[in-house]
């Protein structure tokens, strides 16, 4: 049943956008992100994660505003397609898709490998089909799990920073000494950890599926940010203060180590355990985002037109998210993408460029441009600062992305004379 007999299901009020915001970034990534950005940046951590803020915060206010008046689902693809033109709404399209399929699977195969390392496959393919599951019965259903996944993570890190933060082994000044990377370290950790809480976009991306989107979408998504803000600098600061930057630079499980020199050991088994609930949430709110956006796509004949077909009863759409959780669970059965998707955070970067050069478009006043025009000069700059070979790697997948829609408007030109 396509669109035109029956839409998305309005299901998600204020609270439950919240909920699916935070769900996408409070996840994985804030027990695994502190280590690279330290390693990154040394001491000036705390100075990145303010810059990714800074960034985070323009690329959301640009999100909801055209949310407001774009509440269809797929997210910056619709607002690139509707303000800039079909080439840019495509291209945002395919580096989400694309970049975010490669991180279905690899966040897939953090919860196998948190769950039951020798067998990380099998549970990652598991975890994919059972999310789908859920997914298939209802944003409802979608929204009523990540409640309850954000709740034990958000209690998991409260204890972290509380046992930190009281331990005795904190030291104040370790937030700020030591020698720092300077600015080209600060930027790279900023990008790592932008990309790591950069999931606000979710609830821009379930649009259609959100009551009273112009009131509701811009209201969640900045509180969405603002609580993920919180956590991240408490949970940066208080590691910190435990480890130093040196330390938690090499750690490879920074939350873990940090309870562990902070005298409690016992809770190592519980942060291992957050984690991978964690990494549930993260890949519950990856597949809703990517099958929404392939379902936009596929409206729009990008992707094949059976992928826009809505579910009569649970008002989803099931062929995109079966589609999505099919090539997911095939991914993460048969390979391990988890060190091949550094891609990812420059095609993220590059999906938000556009939201931000497509929320120029809405105003011509000054004032009401500066918030879109810091955000994409942003986007520029975290994604070129990013590693050599993400940046590398990155371009390379948006570039055939181009190809393929080159090919694909020849194809449709020829065949029209």
């Amino acid at each position: 049943m396509t669109r035109t007999d029956a839409g998305l299901r309005r299901g998600l009020g204020v609270r439950d956008a919240v909920v699916v915001g935070l769900g996408s970034m409070v996840g994985a990534g804030v027990f695994a992100a502190p280590g690279p950005a330290a390693r990154a940046a040394g001491s000036g951590l705390l100075h990145a994660l303010a810059l990714a803020a800074v960034v985070a915060y323009c690329n959301a206010l640009s999100s909801a505003r055209l949310a407001a008046r774009y509440p269809a689902s797929g997210g910056t693809y619709v607002y690139g397609r509707e303000r800039l033109g079909a080439f840019w709404g495509y291209l945002a399209g395919w580096a989400f898709v694309v970049g975010k399929t490669a991180s279905c699977a690899a966040m897939a195969l953090t919860v196998g490998t948190y769950v039951w390392p020798g067998q990380a496959h099998a549970v990652a393919v598991a975890a994919v089909l059972a999310l789908t599951a859920v997914n298939y019965g209802g944003i409802q259903k979608s929204a009523w799990l990540t409640r309850g996944i954000v709740a034990v993570v958000l209690a998991v890190l409260a204890a972290v920073v509380v046992v930190c933060l009281v331990s005795g082994r904190a030291d104040a000044g370790r937030l700020g000494g030591g020698p720092s990377a300077g600015p080209g370290g600060v930027l790279q950790a900023a990008g790592l950890l932008f990309f790591a809480f950069a999931g606000y976009a979710r609830i821009a991306t379930l649009g259609e599926e959100v009551r009273d989107p112009a009131r509701t979408i811009p209201r969640a998504i900045p509180l969405a940010l603002g609580i993920a803000l919180v956590v991240y600098a408490a949970v940066a600061a208080s590691v910190l203060g435990v480890l130093g930057a040196d330390r938690l630079g090499q750690a490879a499980a920074p939350l873990a180590d940090a309870v562990r020199a902070a005298g409690a050991p016992g809770l190592v088994p519980v942060v291992r355990a957050g984690a991978a609930v964690a990494a549930l949430g993260s890949l519950l709110a990856l597949i809703l985002g990517v099958s929404r956006t392939t379902l936009a796509m596929a409206r729009d004949g990008h992707l094949p037109g059976a992928l826009a077909a809505v579910h009569p009863r649970f008002r989803v759409p099931h062929r995109a998210e079966a589609a999505v959780g099919a090539v997911v669970a095939v991914l993460a059965a048969t390979v391990d993408v988890r060190g091949a998707i550094g891609f990812s955070s420059f095609g993220v970067l590059a999906y938000y460029a556009v939201a931000n050069a497509s929320a120029w478009t809405l105003s011509a006043a000054p004032r009401a441009r500066v918030v879109p025009a810091v955000g994409l000069l942003g986007c520029a700059a975290l994604a070129f600062a990013l590693p050599p070979v993400s940046v590398a790697v990155g371009a390379g997948v948006l570039a055939l992305g181009v190809a393929v829609y080159g090919v694909r408007r020849w194809w449709a030109g020829r065949r029209g004379t």
